[in-house]
């Protein structure tokens, strides 16, 4: 008897236990909930740092762990205070930034939006890297840390070669391709650039460069010849970025309120974490007519979506088309907007998420709206849309295929390993892990990939509204920047998410003055969502807390492995690394 009280008041005590835990998070979140109060005359501390990412983590740690800062996140803090008499002027500090410049260009005119206010927006560089001068441009002045260079010294693209690390270990990798600029499998076929894949490559670093040089022209009121040059002579000390008219001045960040004035007064402190608590309807945005916002963020893949998994985001087909139909069947939601970064994947998964866009075409206005990536599988499930809207540093195109496997046969001799099999079927073997396709495989193969790549380049020549000859011109795999692939065709117009939904507002016959409320897929998690499932959506869904370079290599390493069936085809863009 008095073992069993023993064990019921232990019982007791873990329930209760259990009960004042979830009572604390619940307390938590709703604390969490509630807006800051902002005092007068404040200074809005606006950092951004790291890769920035489209979509909160979500679970327990989105709720509790400061995660890096969103776009959306950063873009909806510059229209609230633009709106907010409470804000008198902005502190822009970006740093360590990481990515591709889709993005980035986007944060920049949400930056010369700002401006319109006539509100003071500072620039304040604790190093001058690139993309951070690049944001800190549009400001109305820049200041510059004394001990900081200013590194402007051009644009490079990076890709690493496999192949002679493969024959090392007896590995061959026998991939196939459409395309004569598909080189997604280059990286592992060849040791260096072969001809077009050098040739795209030149192409998009010297397209990039071109808008770098121009951004910084427009926002420091030089000549692009003078910015050319200054870029040649490689990175610039802190004095001779003054003397040029790179920077304003040279301060440390308790100095900005004796260089500028900042608001009338001393001015108060805000930082980015607190203002993010303020709800964008309580200034009056956000609220009216809905809108959708859909994410397709990441490697495109059959079944279930991932934001936060250890391999990446993933944009599942099953729960991408879950979320448009919703969207399509709700009578609230007058337009849609398809938010993709994405660089492709898998070609099946690409078009199933194709057929539901097309059936909602017609029934709803639906906007594409490209980030730093749309190519391939990403362009592919764009090409529907109504309008598809993309930055001039937006990596887009890829219209092509890959398909292939690797031989292992060699490996599996070096480590003393037989691996045997019997079948039946003259195509059993065909995605064998030991040896390359025979002729007679590969000239299958090569019938399949071809049937796929007429099938991509005949969807995209229908949302394109012309013809197959044409799109397969500028297809053949190649990558194209936004502002390029809108010189051939392939997009509309140039701007970001907010570019979009405007078009989306106005085929929706919305006043283009009249406020929208964003309704963004996948939705916030509730609390019983996020105790339920409390480390995300991925298997682990820890990797919101890795930088964005360690998620971006996990990422590259782990989806040919999880992601696809051997042997199916792929309608995926180069890896690619930018300095």
């Amino acid at each position: 008897m008095a073992l069993r009280r023993g064990a019921g008041l232990v019982l007791g005590l873990i329930l209760g236990a259990v009960v004042l835990s979830f009572g604390v998070l619940a307390l938590l979140i709703a604390t969490a909930g509630r807006g800051p109060s902002v005092g007068s005359n404040s200074t809005l501390f606006l950092q951004v740092s790291g890769d920035l990412a489209e979509t909160e983590p979500g679970g327990l740690v989105g709720q509790f762990i400061e995660a890096p800062p969103t776009l959306r996140g950063m873009v909806d803090a510059l229209r609230k205070a633009k709106v907010d008499r409470r804000v008198s002027s902005v502190v822009f500090r970006p740093r360590g930034l990481i990515g591709l410049w889709g993005k980035v260009q986007e944060l920049r005119e949400a930056i010369v939006d700002f401006r319109r206010s006539g509100k003071p927006i500072v620039g304040f560089l604790e190093y001058g890297g690139q993309q951070e001068y690049y944001l800190a441009s549009a400001c109305d002045k820049v200041f510059l840390m004394p001990a900081s260079s200013l590194d402007l010294s051009g644009v490079a693209w990076y890709e690493v070669f496999l192949r002679g690390a493969l024959d090392k270990i007896g590995a061959y990798p026998d991939f196939l391709h459409i395309g004569e600029y598909k080189t997604a499998a280059n990286t592992m076929t060849e040791r260096t650039f072969t001809p077009a894949h050098r040739e795209m490559a030149e192409s998009l670093t010297a397209d990039t460069f071109a808008q770098l040089v121009k951004g910084i022209a427009e926002g420091r009121k030089k000549s692009e010849a003078d910015v050319r040059a200054i870029i040649e002579r490689g990175p610039v000390l802190p004095e001779e970025a003054v003397r040029l008219g790179l920077v304003d001045d040279l301060a440390y960040e308790d100095q900005l309120d004796d260089k500028v004035a900042l608001g009338a007064g001393r001015t108060r402190r805000l930082t980015n974490k607190e203002y993010h608590r303020v709800a964008p309807s309580s200034l009056g945005l956000n609220r009216g007519p809905q809108i959708a916002v859909i994410y397709a963020v990441g490697i495109i893949a059959s079944g279930e979506g991932s934001y936060d998994s250890p391999g990446g985001a993933i944009a599942g087909s099953d729960t991408l088309v879950e979320y448009i139909r919703k969207a399509r069947g709700d009578s609230d939601i007058k337009a849609i907007v398809l938010r993709v970064d994405s660089p492709g994947g898998s070609a099946i998964a690409s078009d199933v998420i194709w057929r539901e866009v097309m059936l909602t075409r017609g029934q709803k206005p639906i906007v594409a709206s490209m980030s730093d990536l749309a190519a391939s599988g990403g362009y592919y499930i764009s090409v529907p849309a109504d309008v598809i809207v993309a930055e001039p540093g937006t990596l887009t195109g890829s219209i092509g295929v890959v398909v292939g496997k690797y031989a292992l046969g060699g490996t599996f001799e070096k480590l003393g390993l037989n691996l045997e099999a019997t079948s039946r079927g003259r195509y059993a073997q065909l995605t064998s892990p030991v040896r390359p396709f025979d002729p007679v495989e590969r000239a299958k193969v090569e019938e399949q990939l071809q049937a796929t790549y007429d099938l991509f380049v005949e969807r995209s020549a229908e949302g394109r509204k012309t013809t197959p000859e044409k799109i397969d011109a500028v297809a053949q795999g190649r990558v194209w920047t936004g502002a390029q692939a809108k010189a051939h065709g392939l997009v509309d117009e140039l701007g970001g998410l907010m570019r979009a939904v405007a078009i989306a507002k106005e085929r929706a016959k919305i006043a283009a003055d009249r406020e929208v409320e964003i309704v963004t897929y996948p939705p916030r998690q509730s609390f019983y969502e996020a105790l339920t499932n409390p480390f995300g959506t991925g298997s682990i869904g820890l990797s919101a807390l890795l930088s964005g370079p360690e998620r971006r290599a996990l990422a590259t390493l782990a989806a040919p492995l999880a992601m696809f069936r051997r042997g199916e085809p792929l309608a995926l863009m180069p890896n690619l690394f930018l300095r």
